[in-house]
């Protein structure tokens, strides 16, 4: 059984490319730049540590959120003043979301460990 101090520092630690990924929009003023990063940065996650099935979550999560993300726009709940993906959000946004997704996954199976 983990403990929780243990199962928090993996939590944690599975974090670190999405607070990095969200401090990069700041460094980063061209959206192509930062997708390359944003790309390099989840291939580096992913040969650091692979779990079954994380580029399906990957790939759900890009492609979910990019039609939430387009309903949210055009209903007028949100704007972005990126918009280099249909000229209407960032092009990094849809890449974002779906490795928050991996992350989703892998926080739940490290709170469902015994």
């Amino acid at each position: 059984m983990k403990d929780t101090s243990h199962k928090l520092l993996l939590i944690l630690i599975n974090l670190l490319p999405i607070f990095v990924m969200i401090i990069a929009i700041r460094v980063f003023d061209n959206d192509y730049v930062l997708v390359i990063f944003y790309l390099a940065l989840i291939c580096l996650a992913f040969a650091v540590k692979y779990q079954q099935k994380d580029i399906m979550f990957f790939t759900f999560g890009l492609v979910a959120m990019t039609i939430s993300e387009y309903f949210f726009i055009s209903v007028g709940v949100e704007t972005f003043n990126r918009n280099s993906l249909f000229g209407i959000m960032p092009l990094w946004l849809p890449i974002l979301w779906g490795y928050v997704f991996v992350v989703m996954k892998r926080v739940i199976r490290i709170i469902d460990e015994k």
